[in-house]
């Protein structure tokens, strides 16, 4: 008898009431990994989507601004973005974060967004870019 999954769940009499036993014959799915240059693709278009995000009341973008952490392209294409605000008391938390799902989403061959709106750490101003600083007069 073999030790791959497969053949485990054919020769063994694991069924349950309910049909086969599920962490028997469960495979793990994954999708096939994306080619570099689709990766960088995306990553690309995502960051250029985000600079097009504004938070109502600063005129900078939120990537040039600092507030995006993360941003991360599964195989399966679906991505997920960490993201936080100036400060918990954001007039804007409501709705920001639903302008960054849009904005992802809205990229060629991206799959479901996931955005996630964190704390730690907090945000301050040394995490905007030189541009931000530009715009908003912070030299």
């Amino acid at each position: 008898m073999s030790d791959d999954v497969s053949s485990k769940a054919v020769e063994d009499d694991t069924d349950t009431a309910f049909g086969p036993n599920p962490a028997e014959t469960a495979r793990p799915h994954r999708a096939p990994a994306l080619p570099p240059e689709e990766v960088q693709r995306l990553t690309d278009e995502i960051v250029a989507a985000l600079k097009t995000v504004y938070d109502p009341e600063i005129p900078a973008d939120i990537y040039e601004l600092g507030l995006i952490y993360k941003v991360e392209i599964h195989d399966d294409r679906a991505v997920d973005v960490e993201m936080t605000l100036t400060t918990p008391n954001c007039p804007s938390a409501q709705e920001l974060p639903t302008m960054v799902e849009n904005a992802v989403a809205s990229v060629a061959g991206v799959g479901p967004v996931t955005v996630d709106v964190i704390w730690d750490p907090p945000w301050d101003p040394s995490r905007m870019s030189d541009e931000a600083r530009v715009v908003l007069n912070m030299w």
